[in-house]
This record gives structure tokens, sequence and C-alpha cells, in this order.
């Protein structure tokens, strides 16, 4: 077993015997009054607040090795993967924007956080649903145990392979104890040091209005978690968690598009996109982006270059190309292959999309002209 895997093994375990631990009833009523941001810094392996009801349980010898093993997967992705990841960025995003729209996004914040660091605004859209506020010490047994089971191994696709695998994430989380992605996305804003102030839960409408959720709205409308967190330079920012479908039908009808269109362009994130948009069920929010984008960034799994017209952006391939993975056998680009062989383009030393290896990772960035001439 090499040093990682049993590194990920060490960290599986330990996060199921402080979850069994914090299952038992008479630890059950404190836990339920935590603040969102105690239970996320809890569940992230991060000491919460000084007289937080979770206190109590940090001196336990199963938190503590939980908090020891996350302690250790972090420093490992934040090697690896995050510091290079924003030293790349601030090199090469002048002036991002303060929206990041980050569509088929799942609860990945990570990487929307180590690109766009900067961002206030992050809409998130994907169909797998947000779930209610994580509760610790409701569950217990076997039900417990196999919850956590299967929210680690969605866990553990995105820290080593820097996407969630949707099949994949469909069924854990829905079959998880702690349902929804709301538990990956606190974890995920704790450890990147950002302070939880508020969640609260709504549906969109057809003008694409936030209301008050359960309100009665017909089958089809988007849902979306809003998380009020504050970075460390104590700036306001907001995450939209919206559940929706993005394919054509369910642009149409959820209520999202008038959602994004109340907001300013912004810039865009697109990655392990299953390549989606290449298809033409999906050519409505292909349009959006394309309207509505100051600048793209994205692998080749993201908006097809064909649609990507000279005249109207400046692209800057980094990395190399070296074709979709064998599961998308038709989502070839010649004209992306020939973007690269003639951009000679410099190489990236992280890994990011399906092709997670840096040596076989891709990036391109499009920036909108347009944009660009009135920056400078």
């Amino acid at each position: 077993m090499t040093t990682r895997l049993a590194g990920l093994v060490r960290w599986t375990v330990l996060i199921a015997a402080t979850f069994m631990l914090l299952a038992s009833g008479a630890r059950a009523t404190p836990a339920q009054s935590a603040t969102p941001n105690d239970v996320a810094r809890f569940l992230a392996g991060l000491p919460p607040s000084e007289g937080s009801p979770l206190a109590s349980l940090t001196r336990e010898r199963a938190w503590l090795g939980h908090a020891a093993a996350m302690d250790s997967a972090w420093a490992n992705i934040e090697t690896r993967q995050l510091s290079r990841i924003r030293t790349w960025s601030s090199n090469e995003l002048a002036t991002p924007s303060d929206v990041l729209y980050y569509f088929f996004s799942g609860p990945d914040f990570l990487y929307a956080d180590a690109f766009f660091p900067s961002a206030t605004t992050y809409v998130m859209a994907a169909l797998e649903p947000s779930g209610s506020l994580p509760a610790i010490g409701r569950t217990r047994g076997e039900s417990l145990s196999y919850g956590l089971s299967q929210r680690r191994s969605s866990l553990n696709s995105v820290l080593n392979f820097s996407f969630f695998r949707t099949r994949e994430m469909r069924t854990t989380l829905s079959a998880n104890t702690f349902s929804g992605t709301l538990p990956i996305l606190y974890i995920f804003l704790a450890r990147t040091g950002k302070t939880i102030d508020e969640v609260s839960f709504y549906d969109i409408n057809e003008d694409g209005a936030l209301v008050t959720a359960g309100e009665g709205l017909p089958k089809g409308a988007a849902s979306v978690a809003k998380i009020l967190f504050k970075g460390n330079d104590g700036k306001q920012r907001t995450i939209y968690y919206v559940r929706t479908d993005l394919s054509n039908g369910g642009w149409r009808k959820s209520g999202f598009k008038a959602f994004c269109e109340k907001m300013e362009p912004g810039d865009a994130l697109i990655k392990s996109a299953s390549y989606l948009l290449h298809s033409n069920a999906f050519s409505d929010v292909r349009t959006h982006l394309l309207e509505r984008s100051k600048r793209l960034l994205q692998d080749d799994s993201g908006v097809p270059v064909s649609f990507l017209k000279t005249d109207e952006w400046q692209l800057r391939p980094y990395g190399r190309y070296l074709g979709p993975i064998a599961v998308f056998p038709d989502n070839y680009q010649a004209r992306l292959a020939e973007l690269f062989r003639r951009g000679k383009p410099p190489g990236i030393d992280f890994g990011i999309g399906y092709r997670f290896r840096p040596n076989e990772s891709n990036i391109l960035i499009a920036d909108k002209v347009a944009v660009r001439a009135a920056e400078r």
C-alpha cells in the first residue's frame, strides 16, 4: 500500500470514529445548537469557537485523531495543488471579476476559491441537492457508519483527482445520513479559512427572484442554499449553491436563467463538466456563458473552441492538450489541438480536469476582447 493510500485509509477510519462518537444521544442536544461555522470547523477537524457546545468534544481522542488526519490531508493538497493554483492565478488572471459563475460545479468551492479568491459572489450550479443543515448527533450505528463511508468516497475524489465523480456523487449524497452538498461546502469553507455567518434556503421563481423555500413553485424550479461568509480580509462574500437542471429544458423553465441575468457579467469556471457544453442539449446555457462572461477559464470539457471566435475572444492556452480520456471518445477537438500546437503554451505545475496529472492537464483562458480593450 502506498504512503498516500495508507494516509487516506487512516483519514477515513478516523473520520468514521469521530462521527460514531458524536452519534450518542447524550451529545445530540449541544451539537444541535452549534453555529454553522462551529459545525463546519468541527467537521473540518478544526477547533470551534471558544464556548461552543462542540468545544468539549474536541478533547476526545477520536476527534483529535480526526483533526490530525485532516491536517495531513489538507497539507498534501495545499502543497500539491492549491498553493500552486493561487500562484498561477495571481500571475495569469488580471483584474478578476467580483462574480464567478461555476456551472456543473457540484460542491467544489475548493477550486473556485483557489482560482478566484477575490470573488465576492460565487454562483455554483449542479444537479446535486444541497440537503439541510448538517446535524451532528442525530444518527448512530450502521446508518452513520454507512453514510460517512459514502461521503468520504465523494470527498476523496476531489482531493485526489481535482473533480467529483458525478454518478458516484449522486448516489452517495442521496444515500448519505448527512445528505446533500452542504457538509462538503462546510468543510471546504472552513479549511480555506472562511467564517460562515449565515445559511438560508430559497427557491427561484420564474422571474429569477429568491422566494422562501417550499412556497409551492412548479416542479423544476431551482432551489438555492445561500451561504454568507467572510474571508481572512473580513469582506462579506456569498455563495449561491443552486440545484438545477442546466439542460435546455431545465434552463428555460427553472428561473435560474432570469436569476443569472439579474447579476452583472463575471468570470466563468468550467472543468470536468462531462463535455456537456459540447452537446446541443446544453446550447442555451452555452450561449449564456458566451454572452455574459467576461472571461472563461476552462479545461477542454468546457465551451468548444469552435464557438470562441477570434474577433470576440483572446485565447491563452496552458499545459498540454492530449484529447479527452477514453470515457469521452467523441469530444476530441482538432481546432483546440492546433491552438495548443501553434501556441506553444507554458506548462502548469498542478493537475486539473479529467487528465489530472500536471504534465497532462490543459487550461484555456478566453478573455472577451471588448473587456480586455476597456481595461487597458
